[in-house]
């Protein structure tokens, strides 16, 4: 009988400890919940350094919409590729591992093809007409493509004018553009086009670009003055033109799912943060690559003025490059743009 009343005792005893167990561990998620008070937290990453004119938009982007949600959206940033490159951050997005990154319009074309057509060489003439292209319809149009990729575009961004450097001699017309090793991003449209220049593109990691410039691998790349001089590429590199041969966006990616999962107001707080952070980014980049051009030459670069003349005649090159790749883009896309930057220029 003892026996049967100690294994009784035993067993409510048990019985007891178990029931505060349950009551402790829902009560602390209980808590949890309240203490939160529902934060919702956004991880950031771009490929550029802290230095980068993108990096400041991105704190002004923290500022703005930690601000407008009382804190109720914590913004994290991340520079330099802490979180991948352009491709694997965006993959990150559709899964839903990580809520924004602000690739180039380039790699997006693997997700996207329409927005290819923003490598079409010597598209725009100047940043107020690609503003008011990207910022009108048909900029938006191309944005909302995105969601059939599980992400959302929220706005343009810039990365700027790309211009050509390399360490064998200046270049002033198509001419010097031959035999010239350059790097460029793996992106068939941009290949094609150096082709007809007469160099010989060869398509690279951006991580892996200083090295095979310091090694001679190749003899030059392409990118915006800000990102020339920020990763020191005038250590390794002796010219530089303003070729401004494509006009390259940023784009401030969201994943679908994080914003889906907001609510209106804080969907309306997000897209105006973008946009408005957007063009605080804007204006810095473009004060950022008048000085960088001025530092470079400080530096050592040598720089060369592309003529008007020389301009066009590089334009003609690359124009069947263009045809063939129009269906590919897509044709309506393509005539739309066209269409849009004439309007911009009237």
């Amino acid at each position: 009988m003892k026996k049967v009343l100690l294994l009784l005792s035993t067993v409510l005893l048990i019985a007891m400890l178990a029931a505060c167990g349950n009551g402790d561990s829902s009560g602390d998620g209980d808590e949890s919940a309240s203490g939160d008070d529902g934060v919702k937290t956004i991880k950031a990453g771009i490929g550029l350094n802290e230095d980068h004119p993108q990096y400041k938009g991105l704190l002004k982007f923290k500022e703005i919409v930690e601000k407008k949600t009382d804190g109720k959206i914590k913004v994290e940033t991340y520079h330099s590729g802490q979180l991948g490159d352009d491709r694997s951050m965006t993959e990150a997005l559709q899964l839903g591992s990580q809520e924004v990154t602000i690739p180039s319009t380039a790699p997006l074309a693997n997700f996207v093809p329409d927005f290819s057509v923003f490598d079409i060489p010597f598209l725009f003439p100047n940043t107020e007409v690609a503003d008011k292209v990207l910022d009108g319809q048909v900029g938006q149009d191309i944005l909302k493509k995105l969601e059939d990729q599980n992400l959302v575009g929220l706005a343009y961004w810039e990365n700027g004018f790309r211009d050509v450097t390399n360490s064998k001699h200046p270049i002033k017309t198509m001419d010097d553009f031959k035999g010239l090793k350059l790097r460029t991003m793996e992106n068939d449209l941009h290949l094609d086009a150096f082709k007809a220049l007469g160099a010989n593109p060869t398509p690279m990691a951006f991580t892996e670009l200083f090295t095979a410039m310091q090694q001679g691998t190749v003899d030059g790349q392409e990118n915006p003055y800000a990102t020339i001089y920020l990763q020191k590429f005038y250590e390794v590199q002796k010219y530089v033109s303003n070729t401004h041969h494509i006009y390259s966006p940023f784009v401030f990616l969201m994943s679908k799912d994080f914003y889906d999962g907001l609510s209106e107001d804080q969907q309306k707080i997000v897209k105006e943060a973008a946009v408005e952070s957007g063009k605080y980014e804007r204006k810095l980049n473009r004060e950022a690559n008048d000085k960088y051009l001025d530092k470079l030459q400080e530096e050592g670069m040598k720089y060369t003025e592309i003529s008007p003349e020389a301009r066009e005649e590089m334009k003609k090159a690359v124009q069947p490059v263009i045809d063939d790749y129009k269906s590919e883009i897509g044709e309506e896309t393509v005539d739309k743009v066209y269409q849009a930057i004439e309007d911009a220029q009237k």
